[in-house]
C-alpha cells in the first residue's frame, strides 16, 4: 500500500512539473498502450494541435485507475486512453458524460450507450495459442490444437503464459476457462497446466519474448503481437483455441469536469473519432466497429471470439484473482 502511494505521488509530481514548465494549461493524456502507439498518438496530436500543450504519458491500466480512484476529479489527468473496461466501471463516477461525441459505428454491444455514455471502446485485445515451429521441430513435437493438448507431458517446461494478477492478457485466458469450465474446473485445469509451464510472465508480451528467444515452444499471448513478429520473419504460428479467441476490452474517457473545457473536448473528439481508426487500421486490428479496415499483413480473418461474459466486471476479476494461488 505504501509503495503504491509513493508511486502515485511521484506520478503526480511529474504532471505538476510538466504543467509548470509549459507556461500554459496542459492537456494530460494517460495512455496504457505500447510505447510505439503512444508515440504515434503524441505525434499526431502535436501536428493537429500545435497551439496546445498536450502531454501523452504511459501508465499501466491498473496504476492509472488507482490514481483516478484516489484523486477523483482533482487528478491532473484529463483523458484516459486504453484503460481496461473493468477499471472503467470502478471509476465511472469520476468520468465525464461523453454522449454524442463519438461518430464511430461500433459493433453491437460496444457503443458508448452500453457504457453508460462515460467512455468509448478503444480496442479489443485478443489472444491465441502461439507456437514457435522451430522449437517444436527441435523436440520432434506436433503443435497443440486445444487447451487440453497443453497438458500433454511432452510439453513440460515448454509453455509460458502471462500471470493474471499482473497482466490483463493472462486474466482473459483465465476468465475464458472459468466461462467454459466453471470456477472449480478452471482452477483444476490451471493446476495441471502449471506442471507444464516454464513460467508465468509478468506482462502480456512476456510469452512472445520467450518464443522469439526460443526458450519456449508454446505461449498464450496476444494475437496482434504474434502477427507483428511473424511479419518480421519469426517462425511463429497462431492457433485459435477450440472455444474461440479470448479477449478483454479497453476504453477511452474524459475525467469529469473536463467537458466544460473546449480544448480538452476538441482533443478527445480527435482521439475517439480519428486516431482510434488509425490505431485500429495500423496497430490493433481486432474488430470493434462496422467497416473496420485492417492494413496489417497476414492478420487472421473472420476470428471467432470466446464467450467473455463478465470480462468487464471488476468484482468478478477481484474474486477470481483472490482464488489464483500461483
Amino acid at each position: 500500500m505504501k509503495k503504491g502511494f509513493i508511486v502515485l505521488l511521484v506520478i503526480t509530481m511529474l504532471f505538476t512539473v510538466f504543467a509548470a514548465f509549459s507556461g500554459k494549461e496542459s492537456i494530460v493524456i494517460c495512455a496504457s498502450a505500447e510505447q510505439f502507439r503512444n508515440d504515434a498518438l503524441q505525434a499526431q496530436l502535436s501536428e493537429r494541435f500545435p497551439d496546445k500543450n498536450i502531454i501523452v504519458m504511459y501508465m499501466s491500466t491498473g496504476k492509472a485507475a488507482a490514481k483516478v480512484f484516489a484523486e477523483g476529479r482533482d487528478t491532473e489527468i484529463d483523458i484516459l486512453v486504453g484503460l481496461e473496461t473493468g477499471y472503467m466501471n470502478k471509476i465511472t463516477h469520476h468520468l465525464a458524460d461523453i454522449s454524442g461525441l463519438s461518430t464511430v459505428a461500433y459493433t453491437e454491444g460496444l457503443t458508448p450507450s452500453d457504457n453508460a455514455n462515460h467512455w468509448v471502446t478503444w480496442e479489443r485485445q485478443a489472444g491465441a495459442i502461439i507456437v514457435n515451429r522451430t522449437v517444436l521441430d527441435k523436440y520432434g513435437l506436433e503443435a497443440p490444437k486445444t487447451y487440453e493438448d497443453l497438458l500433454k507431458p511432452e510439453y513440460k517446461g515448454l509453455i509460458a503464459m502471462p500471470d493474471p494478477k499482473s497482466s490483463g492478457t493472462g486474466y482473459f485466458f483465465y476468465k475464458s476457462w472459468v466461462n467454459t469450465m466453471g470456477t472449480e474446473g478452471a482452477l483444476a485445469y490451471v493446476d495441471r497446466l502449471y506442471e507444464n509451464l516454464k513460467q508465468f510472465t509478468e506482462s502480456g508480451s512476456g510469452p512472445i519474448k520467450l518464443l522469439k528467444q526460443g526458450e519456449v515452444a508454446i505461449g498464450l499471448a496476444l494475437t496482434f503481437q504474434a502477427v507483428s513478429e511473424i511479419n518480421d520473419g519469426q517462425p511463429l504460428e497462431i492457433i485459435f483455441p477450440e472455444t474461440g479467441s479470448p479477449y478483454s476490452l479497453t476504453g477511452t474517457a474524459m475525467i469529469g469536469g473536463r467537458e466544460v473545457r473546449d480544448d480538452v473536448v476538441e482533443v478527445y473528439e480527435f482521439i475517439i473519432n480519428e486516431f482510434l481508426i488509425y490505431d485500429k487500421e495500423n496497430f490493433s486490428p481486432e474488430k470493434i466497429y462496422e467497416g473496420q479496415i485492417n492494413k496489417i499483413e497476414n492478420y487472421p480473418q473472420n476470428i471467432v471470439y470466446a464467450d467473455m461474459t463478465g470480462i468487464q466486471e471488476i468484482a468478478e476479476k477481484e474474486r477470481l484473482l483472490a482464488l489464483w494461488k500461483y
